[in-house]
């Protein structure tokens, strides 16, 4: 990414020659996903809601510990920026430890997950499935975590299509391996929903092997990440969780609201877990292209502070903002005219049919307010500026959300909404996550003493 002050036109090319292949990557990674829920949805209804509450679990962990990692990026982004080449292999390399450590962290709560089961009285049924599944997904996560460190070393330095091109080799391969171990085909045996776990660990695996041999190419050696080996370095470290842990309760604060709605919706029993899945893998899908837009606002913003150009970095964020507006209101636009065909795609239950194409009509309503907190959040970090958007996602979630659909879903105070009054909660919390969130980007991007600060030089 060359340092010139470009005209608007010149920077919204640039901005999408970033998000094009980080929409198609996060597309992709969403696709196994919605793979995982198609294939074991076809498999039995018991299966898809083991499935989903496996992958509530998941995620969140997986997600957590990767926001870990992700201050790798801005801060690759700034020192590329900065031309402070050779000081990027260090901060890479201290990555990896941070990796490793948040690996096996995750591989050991993945491997507990039945207590957390078994204290919210989640649905038995679905519980026997979910339970194995992650078991067998923890044996990819330290592949996982390295392959993301790795990843960010190419996102950081403006190199976004390998990231592309490993999400679709990992989706060729899902297919097959999900159809190998669910159904018990050439010579595997069947496991059902269970083996949507298998094929996951095999996958996280072939992430890892291929990211390996993209950064290991010449493209690379400008940074040196690989030009010796390195042992724990608290003061490289530091600053990198200093970044990495507010972005790790941020992604938390968001992912694990949605995922403790699922949990408690397995009080309502497998139809009502199946159809709710089903509505948010939908919405999944619509919001990657906001999500990779505040992922390229991250790398483009933190190259623009790198090289000192403040006032080119907040036309680089409006970009972004609108950009995603656009894109949002097209994808609730296709739920409106679409739902009822999209979620036949899932499952030929009627039940399930039925509330989940119900469930889409929040979603085309909240679409909007999640691609929006999503877009400004990946703005931010651009800027360095974790901690304030940390409390902004906290308390719009967890202050806001949590309690607001479970009243409403429980009926605390009046008549249970069930799982309408959950989705209830969720709208409203989006809506006040997005606008704080939008508000303190317009303030930061405007603030060049308070940006300077942020980007103070790693020690």
């Amino acid at each position: 990414m060359a340092k010139t002050r470009v005209p608007l036109l010149g920077e919204v090319k640039r901005l999408l020659h970033l998000a094009l292949p980080l929409i198609g990557t996060q597309m992709a990674q969403m696709a196994m996903g919605v793979t995982d829920v198609v294939m074991a949805g076809r498999y039995g209804a018991v299966d898809l809601a083991g499935v989903a509450l496996g992958g509530s679990v998941m995620w969140p962990v997986l997600m957590v510990m990767t926001g870990l990692v992700q201050a790798l990026t801005p801060t690759v982004a700034q020192l590329h920026g900065a031309d402070r080449f050779t000081e990027i292999g260090e901060v890479i390399r201290q990555g990896l430890w941070i990796g490793i450590c948040g690996g096996a962290i995750a591989f050991l709560a993945l491997n507990h997950a039945d207590l957390l089961y078994l204290s919210l009285q989640v649905d038995p049924a679905a519980a026997a499935i979910s339970v194995p599944y992650l078991r067998m997904c923890s044996i990819g996560a330290p592949a996982v975590m390295c392959f993301f460190c790795l990843r960010f070393l190419a996102d950081g330095t403006g190199y976004t299509r390998p990231a592309l091109f490993i999400s679709v080799a990992a989706l060729v391969l899902k297919v097959p391996l999900n159809y190998a171990f669910i159904y018990g085909r050439y010579g595997a045996p069947e496991l059902g929903g269970v083996g949507c776990g298998v094929a996951q660990a095999f996958v996280m695996w072939l992430q890892l092997v291929l990211v390996l041999i993209v950064v290991t190419r010449p493209r690379f050696d400008f940074t040196g990440w690989r030009s010796r080996f390195s042992w724990p370095d608290w003061t490289r470290i530091k600053p990198l969780l200093i970044l990495g842990i507010p972005i790790s309760a941020t992604t938390f604060a968001e992912m694990g609201l949605f995922s403790l709605t699922t949990l408690l919706l397995g009080r309502f029993g497998a139809e009502v877990v199946a159809s709710h899945n089903i509505a948010m893998n939908i919405n999944g899908v619509l919001f990657m292209p906001a999500l990779a837009l505040g992922m390229a606002g991250t790398i483009r913003i933190g190259f623009r502070v790198g090289a000192n150009e403040i006032s080119e970095a907040r036309t680089t964020a409006a970009i972004v903002i609108a950009t995603t507006i656009a894109v949002a209101l097209l994808g609730s636009a296709l739920i409106f005219s679409l739902r009822i065909p999209l979620t036949a795609l899932y499952t030929t239950e009627p039940t399930v049919q039925g509330l989940s194409s119900t469930l889409l009509m929040f979603v085309g309503f909240f679409l909007l307010f999640d691609a929006l907190q999503a877009a400004a959040v990946g703005t931010l970090r651009g800027y360095k500026d974790t901690r304030v958007p940390m409390w902004i996602a906290l308390f719009s979630f967890w202050v806001v959300g949590l309690p607001l659909g479970c009243t409403l879903g429980f009926g605390w105070l009046g008549e249970p909404r069930g799982v309408f009054g959950f989705w209830i909660g969720l709208t409203i919390a989006l809506g006040v996550a997005a606008t704080s969130l939008s508000a303190r980007l317009w303030r930061l991007s405007g603030d060049s003493r308070r940006i300077v600060a942020l980007a103070r030089p790693e020690p």
